[in-house]
């Protein structure tokens, strides 16, 4: 089956076939690092992860490359670090630290390459340069600026006309621009913000060339994918397209673009500048980040998605089920070398139905159920089968990545683990001393400790009770 993606520009579902099977690239818009990124600055961490994942399993790992940009040259920087009294480069090293760190947590794989602004200059500076020499840059007033009037196709990609356009990005008024939707490369910089060399005069660049610049550095254009949030289809991603191709590369800057919905708090957009924001990095002090993730693809990646403590609760749920049958069906194989599984086929395609999850994750269930039937049967080959099915369509997804019984005894705490540890071991000498009145009476205190105990042919195991 073919990978089928929607592709922004020509509005419809393609067939993707990369020009190189052998060097597949895409590449994501990453974050501006000044703060804890929120949940929602996580959803197409999390939706180009599982495409990465996709892709790698297609084409192979060492075949595929994926970057993701890091924006380290921000007013909002300038101001925390100002606020501070440090260094800019020590607000925007902390911040991306704890912002891959988060990342890790959610199952994300590092991408190939994570450029970062303020180490592309010379990119940047050079893609300025091929701009103006191709007549699609202008320097005025020690600014450069995009001449718009030198792509007649720009806004084919938001699909917006040049009036709402102006309105839109609420452009700057400039007695120097030539046209008012013309938008700034390189702009001289403050007194008390970072400055770089440049032809035009010291300063630094604008907020669209970066992405452009760091594209044709790391990956080369024009690219196979490129993917971000839908807000930054326009200016953002119209405006690069633009940059691309007057830069010299022909027509084609990226062969498929791909944008996932608004992560909404409340029927409204998670914002900073709203202050609806929940941080990914508060939700992982209490949730596991595989619960995250699967909140995150729960819907299509197209689609707004409500995010609601219930919809932690279902995902926190489903996961539940996929472990204990996980955890079930290795006590009842007892040490057998799993086989390899049919991969989850059923999973594998609906992925690359334009990264289907809700299919895929009905698919992971009926692999469970699979593997639970196997187990009551009595068939080991059946559960082996099956249990490598689910955890191999499972790790294409980035999720049961845990041991089942880590899983489940995570909502216990040193003392609680101490004290069922301890009665566990005293509940197997009364069974030794086949002391059963004893053995009933330490179950029955598990049981009150809101713990579930597990015999099997390698001793006892315990996990932590389901809520009801």
């Amino acid at each position: 089956m073919t990978l089928k993606l929607h592709d922004t520009l020509t509005r419809q579902k393609r067939a993707f076939v990369p020009d190189n099977p052998e060097r597949v690239t895409m590449y994501v818009c990453g974050p501006t690092v000044y703060n804890y990124a929120h949940i929602g600055n996580f959803r197409p961490v999390v939706v180009f992860d599982l495409l990465f994942r996709v892709l790698r399993n297609l084409y192979g790992e060492g075949n595929v490359l994926y970057a993701a940009n890091v924006t380290d040259v921000d007013d909002k920087i300038n101001k925390k670090a100002a606020d501070e009294g440090v260094a800019i480069r020590e607000v925007s090293d902390r911040y991306l630290a704890a912002y891959n760190a988060d990342a890790a947590a959610l199952g994300a794989l590092p991408p190939t390459f994570q450029p970062r602004v303020t180490e592309a200059m010379d990119a940047i500076i050079g893609m300025i340069s091929d701009l103006i020499r191709h007549n699609g840059a202008y320097a005025a007033e020690g600014h450069v600026l995009f001449d718009t009037q030198a792509f007649p196709e720009y806004g084919k990609l938001s699909g917006r006309a040049m009036d709402e356009m102006i309105a839109g990005a609420r452009v700057d008024v400039a007695p120097y621009k030539r046209h008012p939707a013309d938008f700034v490369l390189w702009k001289p910089s403050k007194a008390d913000e970072p400055s770089w060399e440049s032809p035009w005069g010291p300063g630094r660049p604008g907020w669209h060339i970066e992405c452009s610049a760091m594209i044709q550095d790391v990956l080369g254009l024009p690219i196979d994918i490129h993917g971000g949030g839908i807000d930054l289809v326009f200016p953002h991603h119209e405006n690069e397209l633009a940059q691309g191709v007057c830069a010299g590369h022909g027509r084609e800057y990226a062969k498929i673009w791909l944008h996932n919905g608004f992560l909404n708090m409340a029927d409204e957009k998670m914002s900073k500048s709203v202050g609806n924001v929940v941080l990914a990095h508060d939700l992982l002090k209490t949730w596991p980040g595989e619960v995250l993730r699967w909140a995150l693809l729960s819907g299509h990646y197209r689609q707004p998605l409500e995010w609601t403590e219930a919809l932690l609760d279902q995902a926190k749920s489903a996961l539940d089920r996929l472990y204990r049958v996980l955890d079930d069906s290795g006590r009842f194989l007892a040490g057998r070398t799993a086989a390899g599984g049919d991969g989850g086929e059923i999973v594998r395609d609906a992925l690359l139905d334009d990264l289907n999850t809700p299919q895929a994750f009905a698919g992971l269930f009926q692999l469970a159920d699979r593997a639970r039937q196997a187990v009551m049967a009595k068939d080991a080959p059946a559960a082996t089968a099956a249990r490598a099915a689910l955890l191999d369509a499972g790790g294409l997804m980035g999720f049961l990545t845990a041991d089942p019984q880590a899983w489940f005894q995570a909502g216990a705490d040193d003392d609680l683990k101490g004290r069922v540890e301890a009665l566990i071991a005293e509940r197997a000498a009364a069974r030794a001393a086949k002391n059963w009145p004893e053995a009933d009476r330490i179950r029955d205190a598990l049981a009150a400790l809101n713990v579930e105990v597990m015999d099997g042919p390698s001793g006892a195991t315990w996990r932590v009770r389901e809520n009801a």
